[in-house]
């Protein structure tokens, strides 16, 4: 059937999910870090941002909101350290090294922090303990692309 329509036509009409890795790694000008390592950041950050905003979302329905207050903190804080360096790291043109690094590290300060209060609760709250384990991988990621950065 394509065929007969043109190669464009179906091209145009298919239906198929594209990632942001297949754009990142089309980008005519390449950064100079890792690719694996800047895609796994990029995409544990993306995770982590939506996991963490879904904790504190879940937290502030729990009936002991009173003693989460800090973990909805730390997960908001998280989440926007998280959405923000996946943001930053995604841009390949001409970048700063020195501020990627900056941002990659405290992102790694958050997932941390958020990760380690996540961690007290984790024993009566089940999305805390998932948000941790995610909290921790995406501070993993983050330091593997900070050791490629030198």
């Amino acid at each position: 059937m394509c065929a007969l329509r043109g190669a464009f036509q179906c091209r145009s009409n298919e239906r198929r999910d594209v990632t942001f890795q297949e754009i990142i790694k089309l980008h005519p000008k390449p950064t100079s870090l890792d690719r694996d390592a800047l895609l796994r950041c990029i995409d544990e950050c993306l995770d982590c941002g939506a996991s963490c905003t879904s904790c504190a979302d879940a937290d502030l329905a729990e009936d002991d909101v009173r003693d989460m207050v800090r973990c909805i903190r730390l997960c908001l804080d998280c989440a926007d350290a998280c959405d923000a360096t996946g943001r930053i790291v995604t841009r390949q043109t001409a970048p700063d090294l020195r501020l990627i690094r900056a941002v990659v590290e405290a992102c790694a300060v958050a997932c941390l922090a958020c990760a380690e209060e996540c961690e007290r609760h984790a024993a009566h709250h089940e999305h805390c303990r998932l948000c941790a384990e995610v909290c921790r991988r995406c501070k993993q990621a983050c330091d593997d692309l900070v050791a490629t950065i030198g």
